[in-house]
């Protein structure tokens, strides 16, 4: 078989150009062809589109604000420092309550004197009641005194006004007993909303009057997201449109359209846009008032078109081509014509169906005709039918 030289001598390459000529179909080796060939697929799907452009925005707080004193005196305790969380209701500031609570006693008393007052104006007007109801028995007698009557009817209406003056002071003592109640109250200063404290405006021993800053609070848990949204850019934002919201890192969630303010910038020529995030409970960001914000505003109406992902497209030169597989789990060679990118995907244009399955992994390596294999195939089906391709 060999030459003089020790090379392949004619014979011997007839002989193994015959043989590879045997094992082959159509240039492909005939055992490529029974082996089906592992591959990712991907179906083609029908999904809505809808031009978006990036704005810039950020997170602002609803719930942020300064908790003010609500009764004089000084500060007893700080009970917060900066970046501690407190729930509604929590006691932020503690004023001294000695002149207060001293207040509300002295209210206490005057309501006692008031109703002693009371009681002492109605047993006058009964006594005069009686008088007069005796004197009335008298009439017709000898010892029956008209004046004398006038006199104590007189006397009864003095004592019926004595008891209405008497249950208004009750009344205003009340009053002047429920002010002081509050303002031993109010001089407990309490979270009026959960948060996280930003500020301390006070140190124990100061002196506040009624309205004084006492501690800054935020809620970090309700957040929207405000834009600064060209007027040109408004119509297609209408309230519960979606949107997605870009916060960097790759960390993006969807959000909606709560409003649009309806006042223009003169000078820039935009309008304020609010928008509601749509935070997951397992999200590990933190999100912080004031943090920027990407916003992909729709432009227009979304329309419906047809997507196919980005690794089944193999480039020929100026043609774009598939793979995609047969119902005998065959792959056949398509070309695509593409438009815009869609984030991991492409519209097509022309060359695929809804419902296609196309090969977006191995596909550098199949050839037409070629039985393929995915996760969740019919494996006995995979086999028979490259078998059969054989």
């Amino acid at each position: 078989m060999f030459g003089v030289d020790g090379n392949w001598g004619p014979r011997a390459l007839a002989m193994v150009a015959a043989v590879w000529t045997g094992m082959s179909v159509g240039g492909v080796p005939a055992m490529a062809q029974n082996q089906a060939a592992p591959v990712a697929v991907d179906a083609v799907v029908e999904e809505p589109l809808s031009q978006t452009v990036p704005v810039l925005g950020r997170l602002v707080a609803i719930q942020r604000g300064t908790v003010a004193a609500l009764a004089r005196g000084p500060v007893l305790e700080v009970h917060v420092s900066v970046g501690d969380r407190v729930h509604e209701g929590d006691i932020l500031i503690t004023q001294a309550m000695d002149r207060l609570e001293r207040s509300r006693d002295v209210a206490k008393e005057a309501v006692d004197a008031a109703l002693a007052a009371v009681a002492t104006a109605r047993s006058q007007q009964q006594l005069a009641e009686q008088e007069l109801a005796r004197l009335d028995k008298l009439k017709g007698s000898a010892a029956f005194s008209s004046a004398q009557r006038e006199d104590k009817s007189f006397e009864v209406a003095v004592r019926r006004a004595q008891v209405g003056e008497a249950n208004a002071e009750v009344a205003r003592a009340r009053a002047l007993l429920a002010e002081a109640q509050l303002d031993v109250d109010l001089g407990i200063v309490r979270a009026p909303f959960d948060g996280v404290v930003l500020e301390r405006h006070t140190v124990r021993g100061a002196y506040m009057n009624v309205g004084d800053p006492a501690i800054t609070l935020i809620n970090d848990r309700y957040l929207e997201v405000e834009a600064d949204v060209p007027a040109s850019r408004i119509g297609g934002l209408q309230m519960g449109r979606e949107v997605r919201l870009h916060f960097g890192d790759g960390i993006s969630y969807g959000g909606v359209v709560r409003a649009v303010v309806p006042e223009e910038n003169a000078l820039t020529r935009t309008r304020i846009v609010r928008f509601i995030p749509d935070f997951d409970d397992n999200t590990t960001m933190s999100p912080a008032a004031g943090q920027s914000v990407t916003v992909d505003l729709p432009v227009g109406e979304a329309r419906d078109v047809v997507t196919v992902h980005k690794d089944a497209i193999m480039p020929r030169g100026d043609q774009n081509s598939v793979f995609v597989v047969n119902e005998d789990r065959t792959v056949a060679p398509r070309p695509v014509q593409l438009g815009e990118a869609v984030g991991t995907r492409f519209v097509v244009l022309d060359g695929l169906q809804p419902g296609d399955l196309v090969v977006t992994r191995g596909n550098e390596r199949l050839h037409p005709g070629q039985a393929v294999i995915w996760p969740g195939a019919d494996e006995a089906g995979a086999e028979a039918r490259s078998g059969t391709s054989g």
